[in-house]
């Protein structure tokens, strides 16, 4: 798949946006900045100021650049070509979620009160609905979307999967941002449990499209193909 720089303006931009925000704030920044928080949302442990303004800057650096990369040492790199927009969405929806928890940590850095259990589940969430309404779109590929042996060697699995899929992360995306407004042990169980399910039921359904397709190919001849088409 070629890279065209127009499209990667906007994660670059993300991207750069976090290490200028780091070198501004530098200077100014207290020796102590909040790192991790605990399930009710409080800071259970701090760092210094490579780790707060620096560490997930690089992480973010380190997503985007795999995400580059990927396509490159993909046996069906030709399939990218055929949903290079769902994967553009896809990078750009975790690249945000990051931004935004980035963006937080600097707030609360600077003595602002962020909910963070609030903030992070929302973010989560919002990245599962838009991951999903585009997770149909997924070709066959060996690093995104649900790679089962099953999908892998199924057309007609991976399709349906993949339609399957979609539906089910756009729940998770609700359930989880429904999790960030209510906080309570019952809602976290009941998330657990439809994130849990989904993405279990995800791969049993994977397994049982692939037993009712006729062209499914056998697991040493395992190779997909860039025909997108269902039967």
């Amino acid at each position: 798949m070629q890279t065209s720089w127009r499209t990667e303006v906007p994660p670059l931009f993300l991207v750069i946006g976090m290490f200028v925000a780091a070198v501004v704030l530098w200077p100014i920044a207290p020796e102590r900045i909040p790192v991790h928080w605990n399930i009710q949302g409080e800071i259970d442990r701090y760092g210094g100021r490579f780790e707060g303004l620096l560490a997930l800057p690089l992480i973010a650096a380190g997503v985007y650049s795999l995400f580059l990369v990927l396509p490159k040492f993909d046996p069906c790199r030709r399939n990218y070509l055929s949903f290079a927009n769902a994967y553009f969405v896809i990078r750009l929806a975790i690249l945000s979620m990051m931004v935004l928890i980035y963006a937080c940590i600097l707030l609360t850095a600077f003595g602002h009160h962020i909910n963070m259990g609030e903030i992070v589940s929302m973010a989560v969430g919002m990245m599962f609905i838009i991951v999903g309404n585009v997770m149909g779109k997924i070709r066959p590929n060996w690093f995104v979307g649900v790679r089962t042996p099953w999908t892998l060697s199924s057309r007609r699995s991976w399709n349906k999967t993949h339609r399957l899929a979609g539906w089910l992360f756009v729940a998770m995306g609700f359930v989880t941002i429904a999790y960030g407004f209510a906080q309570t042990l019952w809602m976290a169980v009941v998330a657990a449990i439809v994130v849990v399910g989904s993405l279990s039921w995800t791969v049993i359904y994977s397994y049982l499209v692939w037993r009712t397709d006729p062209e499914r190919l056998a697991a040493a001849s395992i190779s997909p193909s860039n025909d997108a088409s269902d039967i």
